[in-house]
């Protein structure tokens, strides 16, 4: 694991404690992105950064869930809330950057306000990318820097404090990093101004877009 990579993992630990109590005032709203997000996955699923466990009891009881996390702390209080009542749940300690599943693993991955306290997020969307299925689903709640002309160069300026405080950007660009990651189909909504965005994206591997083609070109040729 790389310096930044322990650095933001022991801010994680520090503030395991108070981490519901600091996200208490977005529950309102958040609850209702939660429930659109969870009800699009399916199979087998991968949730990247489960922190203390708030969107297990969101999902649909029919699908089995991979919930892993960087941080030791944050997910002793995701096992300590719901290990014992969602047996569809396994809980892992894994970094998103290095993920320990081969490839094609998992039906959908799913992610909710994750990348923006991961180091290297273009590494951690290629390894999502190689353990999501060809033709799978990567689901995102996330917030991002917005575009707007003041709030952009804003959010710049305050960056360094929540990155201070415990790891996270708010000026990321995580849909030019799917892109950078080689995802190319998306569909991105947003959720409250052009910050906090749903995106839902199709795993279109290189032997899914040949499979495509050569079925096309045969319903041409018929």
């Amino acid at each position: 694991m790389n310096n930044e990579t322990e650095k933001i993992k022991r801010r994680y630990n520090r503030i395991s404690l108070l981490f519901d109590v600091l996200e208490k005032p977005m529950e309102g709203f958040s609850a209702r992105w939660r429930e659109e997000i969870t009800a699009e996955v399916y199979g087998k699923v991968l949730e990247v950064g489960v922190g203390t466990g708030r969107n297990i009891p969101y999902y649909p009881p029919d699908v089995e869930i991979v919930a892993i996390d960087f941080s030791p702390k944050m997910l002793e209080k995701a096992i300590a809330k719901y290990g014992d009542s969602y047996k569809n749940v396994t809980f892992l300690e894994m970094d998103v950057q290095n993920l320990d599943f081969p490839d094609n693993t998992f039906d959908c991955v799913l992610t909710s306000c994750v990348f923006c306290s991961v180091p290297f997020p273009v590494q951690g969307l290629k390894e999502i990318r190689r353990v999501c299925k060809p033709g799978g689903k990567v689901v995102m709640l996330e917030h991002v820097r917005s575009n707007r002309r003041l709030l952009g160069p804003l959010m710049d300026l305050l960056n360094p404090i929540p990155l201070y405080l415990y790891g996270a950007n708010i000026n990321r660009d995580t849909v030019g990093n799917l892109r950078k990651a080689g995802f190319t189909r998306m569909e991105i909504t947003d959720l409250w101004m052009d910050i906090f965005k749903k995106i839902i994206v199709i795993n279109e591997k290189p032997e899914v877009s040949q499979q495509i083609t050569k079925q096309e070109l045969e319903g041409a040729v018929s």
